[in-house]
C-alpha cells in the first residue's frame, strides 16, 4: 500500500467525534445491541493462522508457496462457509510476466439481501523495499502482519460464523496480488481487488458496508481513521469506530484523522461499494524482512476480531 499526506476532512471527523463524545441517539440505540460474546473470536487460533501462512514461505504469485497456500485457504474455507467462489485468471505484468492469480470468496447465507463484506490480501511482497541494506531489500517479505494478520482475522470470523450463523449475509474476500508491483507508479498493485471490482458476484452486489483489514496484528496497535475511507464512506468509519469504543477499544481505534493510503479498498470505492480500510502503518517491519510471526500479537488480533464479529452481530 502507498501513503499520501492527510486531508483534514474536518466535517466528517467532527460528526464522528461529536457522536462519540456526546453519545447521541445512534449510540444510545446501540447500547442494547448484540455484541460479540467473550471468546467468540479465538485470538490464539488466529495467531496460529498467521504462523501457518508464514510456514508456507513468502506467498508470491507464481511460486510453489503461493500455490500451496491458496490450496490450503480454499480447503479451509470450504469446511466453514456455505459457498466458496474461486476467481482464477492470469495477470500479465507491465514487464510481460504472466502471474497466476486467485481470489477466494467465502459466502455465508448467500441468499440474504443484507450483507457485510470483509476483505484482506493473502499474497506477500516479493521484495523488502524498505530495507536500507541492498542484500536485504532483494529478499521477499515474510508477511506475518502484512497479509497474514488480515487473513487470520477473516479465518477467525469464518470459525465464529460456522459455530453461530449470522442473521445477515457475510462475504469474506481474500484478494491476490495486492503487493506485487510499484505503489509509486501504481503499476501491478491491487491486482485482485481490481479484478473483483470488475467481476462482482452479482450484478446488483451492494453490501451494507465493507471493511478491509490490513496490517492488524502489531503488538502496539493504533488504528487512525484512514482519509480515503472517510471521504468515501464516513458512516462506515463511524460504525466501526463506535463499535470499537463500545467494546472498550477506544484507545486502539483512535478518532485521529489518518493519512490517505492506496490499498485494496480503492478499486471497490470506484464501483460504488462502501468499504473502509482498518490499517496500522506504524509498524517498524512494514515491507521489511522482519515481518515475522513473533511481531504479531494474539491480544491485538483478539481486539480486532471482536470488533469484526460485533459489527456483524449488530447489523
Amino acid at each position: 500500500m502507498r501513503l499520501r499526506s492527510a486531508s483534514l476532512l474536518s466535517l466528517a471527523f467532527m460528526l464522528s467525534a461529536a457522536a462519540v463524545a456526546c453519545g447521541g441517539a445512534d449510540v444510545a440505540a446501540r447500547e442494547s445491541a448484540i455484541v460479540a460474546p467473550p471468546g467468540e473470536f479465538d485470538a490464539a487460533a488466529a495467531l496460529e493462522y498467521v504462523r501457518k501462512q508464514v510456514a508456507f514461505g513468502p506467498r508470491i504469485p507464481g511460486t510453489a508457496a503461493h500455490r500451496a497456500m491458496g490450496d490450503w485457504l480454499v480447503a479451509e474455507l470450504r469446511r466453514r462457509a456455505d459457498t466458496v467462489v474461486v476467481q482464477e485468471w492470469v495477470h500479465t505484468t507491465a514487464d510481460g510476466q504472466r502471474l497466476p492469480m486467485r481470489n477466494v470468496l467465502a459466502r455465508f447465507r448467500r441468499e440474504a439481501a443484507n450483507r457485510v463484506l470483509y476483505l484482506a490480501h493473502w499474497d506477500t511482497r516479493p521484495i523488502s523495499d524498505r530495507e536500507t541494506d541492498p542484500a536485504l531489500a532483494a529478499r521477499p517479505v515474510p508477511g506475518a502482519n502484512d497479509g497474514g494478520s488480515g487473513v487470520a482475522i477473516l479465518l477467525g470470523v469464518a470459525d465464529a460464523l460456522k459455530k453461530s450463523p449470522s442473521a445477515v449475509g457475510v462475504d469474506l474476500l481474500f484478494v491476490d496480488g495486492e503487493d506485487w508491483g510499484s505503489f509509486d507508479t501504481g503499476t501491478d498493485v491491487l491486482i485482485g481487488s481490481k479484478y473483483f471490482a470488475e467481476h462482482l458476484p452479482d450484478a446488483d452486489y451492494r453490501p451494507v458496508f465493507g471493511v478491509l483489514w490490513d496490517m492488524v496484528g502489531d503488538s502496539i496497535p493504533v488504528f487512525e481513521q484512514e482519509a480515503y475511507s472517510v471521504q468515501a464512506a464516513p458512516e462506515v468509519v463511524q460504525r466501526v469506530w463506535l463499535t470499537a469504543q463500545r467494546l472498550g477499544h477506544g484507545a486502539v481505534f483512535s478518532s485521529r484523522a489518518g493519512i490517505e493510503i492506496t490499498d485494496d479498498h480503492l478499486p471497490l470505492h470506484a464501483v460504488g461499494l462502501r468499504v473502509i480500510n482498518v490499517i496500522d502503518l506504524d509498524y517498524p517491519w512494514h515491507h521489511r524482512t522482519g515481518d515475522t510471526p513473533d511481531k504479531v500479537s494474539a491480544k491485538t488480533l483478539g481486539i480486532v476480531g471482536s470488533v469484526a464479529i460485533a459489527l456483524i452481530r449488530d447489523l
